[in-house]
């Protein structure tokens, strides 16, 4: 009797499926990219405060060169993360929130303002306390720190208590942490460049009309993509506005829904399929047959989804741990917990933590009663309040925007990657506790007897 192919496999040793079986559990788990980012940033510290200290600098400022065609330039690795992998971060940052205004819950102009109001109370507020303590001193041009909200810290919190939050609530936040986000970009290209250069700017504009023809005639290819974004990320670059605002340009030019309704590509398909069965077997066409079929299907799914679902993996679990770990790392040595209340630390901290509350909630609940919009489906005033705490946690973006704020002033870095650090741990715990034991959902806000 034939053997099946299944029964000449070896049989997998239970120690390896022992030993497997967690990992696979940790990628399957909605929380597992903000979990790894949490993890590089303690290895991070660890590493800079550990007996080999003095690696941890070698390695991220390793000096590295690229040349083209006789053209090139100088940078570090650490440099090379911030300024050039993490354009895929924006990227994919820009994807997302195109997604949710063009097919998702943020479709209508009432819901997608909501968090646009809401995030615009997350940075007015922080920024104005912020420069309340740190005014007068060196480090009042930080202002924009804690005026961004980490996408993946956040929602990994949030998935903790996930049932406790509705999904509305989930979209909420991540449309606010992408509104803020992109807004403290445009704070660092309008106020911290290096100086406006028409020419290149020209180059830029001229390339994000080539993206919008790419949009209009439904280009799907990759490549032509990834041409365009490669020059526009060196045309901002020359014209002084920071390169990885391309990111975001470019995420938002990728087609984001279909090129023909589902509908009609599905009732054309069941007619050939149909016409199939009722012929002769051919195994020459095959091979034709189900490149049909592919190329039909393909017609369905929008170019956004293929390139998120690209790029989700590389950005969530490699690109942004590593900028975690090249950019967390604040040696503490000689520091004590006084320093936290010098004002740059302490601004941070009490932007991240108290102005993020009162500007999102606030701004929120203004907008609400002013019937501007109504809350996100699902939530409650105490679980919106819950949420406005958890925005505040502002690593990965706070933490970039502070490099580039103090460039080449390294006491001052340090200060303020140590108020980075506290407001969003403050933030996170604080934000988890009211979620989970404080905040009830709106269903069960609305059973409650009176």
């Amino acid at each position: 009797m034939a053997t099946s192919p299944t029964t000449n496999r070896p049989p997998v040793p239970a120690l390896f499926k022992v030993a497997l079986a967690p990992v696979q559990a940790f990628f399957r788990l909605e929380a597992s990219s903000g979990i790894l980012l949490a993890l590089c940033a303690v290895a991070a510290l660890a590493w800079a405060n550990s007996p080999w200290s003095a690696s941890y600098a070698s390695v991220f400022d390793a000096p590295l060169r690229l040349e083209i065609v006789g053209h090139g330039g100088h940078f570090t690795f650490r440099e090379l993360i911030n300024d050039g992998l993490m354009t895929l971060f924006f990227f994919l940052v820009g994807m997302e929130i195109k997604r949710e205004l063009s097919a998702g819950e943020l479709r209508t102009f009432s819901r997608a303002l909501l968090p646009l109001i809401a995030a615009l109370g997350g940075m007015v507020v922080p920024a104005g306390l912020y420069f309340a303590f740190t005014r007068g001193t060196p480090a009042q041009g930080g202002w924009a720190m804690p005026m961004a909200t980490d996408i993946a810290f956040a929602i990994g919190c949030l998935t903790l208590v996930k049932a406790r939050v509705g999904h509305g609530l989930v979209v909420f936040l991540t449309a606010l942490a992408i509104f803020d986000d992109i807004g403290g970009i445009l704070v660092i290209a309008l106020f911290y460049g290096t100086g406006l250069h028409v020419e290149w700017l020209a180059v830029a504009g001229a390339l994000v009309a080539v993206l919008w023809g790419l949009n209009r005639f439904y280009v799907r290819n990759g490549l032509a993509y990834t041409l365009v974004g490669v020059a526009l990320w060196y045309a901002m670059h020359h014209g002084g506005i920071h390169a990885t605002l391309s990111g975001v340009v470019l995420g938002l030019a990728i087609p984001a829904l279909p090129s023909r309704p589902g509908r009609e590509v599905l009732e054309e398909l069941a007619a050939y399929v149909q016409g199939l069965v009722s012929q002769p077997d051919d195994e020459s066409a095959r091979g034709a047959q189900l490149l049909h079929i592919e190329e039909a299907l393909e017609d369905i799914e929008p170019p956004l989804n293929r390139f998120v679902h690209l790029w989700h993996g590389y950005v969530a679990y490699g690109i942004v741990p590593l900028f975690a770990l090249a950019n967390s790392g604040v040696d503490v040595s000689g520091m004590s917990p006084s320093d936290l209340l010098k004002p740059l630390p302490l601004g941070i901290i009490v932007g991240l933590f108290v102005g993020k509350q009162l500007g999102i909630f606030l701004f929120t609940w203004a907008a609400v009663k002013a019937g501007v919009s109504p809350l996100p489906a699902g939530g409650s005033l105490a679980q919106l309040h819950g949420v406005a705490v958890v925005a505040g946690i502002g690593f990965t973006v706070a933490l970039f925007v502070g490099g580039l704020a103090f460039a080449g002033q390294p006491a001052l870095l340090a200060e303020a990657k140590l108020g980075i650090l506290t407001g969003s741990l403050v933030s996170a715990v604080v934000g988890y506790v009211l979620l989970r034991y404080v905040a009830r959902p709106a269903q069960a806000v609305l059973q409650t007897p009176s």
